[in-house]
């Protein structure tokens, strides 16, 4: 289902399992009965009920799904016979997803997101194990109290750290800096560390979509000011910086970013590289100019995290840096 969007499962604990499941068709089923089928001895771990939300590719992923998607899932968190939630999502926008749900749930229940990178007609196709490693992650005990979960090729990971690091590759998904939590094993689950004691506070999402306006600036060589200046224009109300190295850019980009956060634009340096945590004041002169850095956070998460920050009131940058620090 690579490229493909949303379709979630409520499941509940065995042996008494009640599991609802939002689908979108993608892995070539359309409710519970096609699923005990295509998935051998998946009917054993959870009994489900299949209900759909959308039916678009996740590169179109945008916040009126978002906000429906969560809408589903407090329905799950309040129904006191559904143990966790399982989203199948195309693997190109699941990390943002991921990291959106993270930050507005408030639960312990596990929240499980989970594609494939091979389409369910292809030799090998990855679909199926995913699905089904993605359900005992779900379902387990240990499982709960850790966010918001990435399941994929065996592999288990925390949406703030989980990122797509290939175009093809079915190990696409990885957590460059943190490395993964866990691995589903034969038989078992594996965690690797206990569950994180304290969790953020969720931020409130908004009662309708859609969310503050938030560009990404790709830095390069040769820049000038004309890509921020364009942003502020178009009425963005913050700007991550997908910046070189340690965040930086163009002196002429730096100097209209900072000309926009007098303007009152939050203003948020990350890196374009694919791993490394982005530090204030080396190179640039946050404090001076009035940005904030995503640390550990790559453009496309910040840039989620920022639109949350702001349709919450929070833009001041010494708040918006609180809020990028917190687990």
């Amino acid at each position: 289902m690579r490229g493909f969007a949303n379709w979630a499962i409520y499941r509940d604990h065995i042996p008494n399992n009640a599991v609802n499941w939002i689908t979108q068709k993608n892995f070539g089923f359309s409710d519970a009965a096609d699923l005990f089928v295509f998935i051998s001895g998946i009917d054993k771990l959870a009994q489900i009920s299949a209900d759909q939300i959308s039916s678009i590719g996740s590169q179109d992923m945008n916040d009126n799904v978002w906000f429906d998607l969560v809408k589903r899932i407090r329905t799950a968190i309040d129904n006191k016979e559904v143990d966790g939630v399982v989203i199948t999502h195309g693997t190109d926008t699941m990390e943002e997803t991921a990291f959106f749900l993270q930050n507005v749930l408030d639960t312990d229940m596990p929240v499980v997101l989970v594609g494939s990178m091979r389409p369910s007609t292809a030799i090998g196709a990855d679909g199926p194990a995913n699905l089904y490693d993605a359900m005992r992650v779900a379902s387990a005990p240990e499982s709960r109290g850790r966010g918001v979960l990435v399941v994929l090729n065996d592999t288990i990971h925390a949406a703030r750290w989980v990122q797509k690091t290939n175009t093809t590759s079915v190990q696409t998904f990885r957590s460059p800096d943190a490395g993964p939590i866990g691995y589903v094993d034969t038989g078992s689950l594996r965690f690797l560390h206990p569950a994180a004691p304290v969790k953020a506070a969720a931020l409130k999402l908004p009662d309708a979509p859609p969310l503050p306006r938030v560009d990404i600036i790709y830095s390069h060589a040769n820049m000038d000011a004309a890509e921020v200046e364009d942003a502020v224009k178009r009425g963005a109300k913050g700007i991550v910086l997908a910046g070189v190295g340690d965040g930086n850019s163009s002196k002429g980009a730096i100097d209209a970013l900072a000309a926009a956060a007098k303007q009152g634009v939050v203003v948020v340096r990350s890196t374009r590289v694919g791993s490394g945590y982005v530090n204030r004041n080396v190179e640039v002169e946050d404090d001076k100019l009035g940005f904030a850095v995503s640390l550990d956070l790559n453009p496309q998460k910040a840039r989620v995290l920022l639109e949350l920050l702001i349709a919450n009131g929070i833009t001041d940058p010494k708040a918006v840096q609180q809020a990028f620090a917190q687990p």
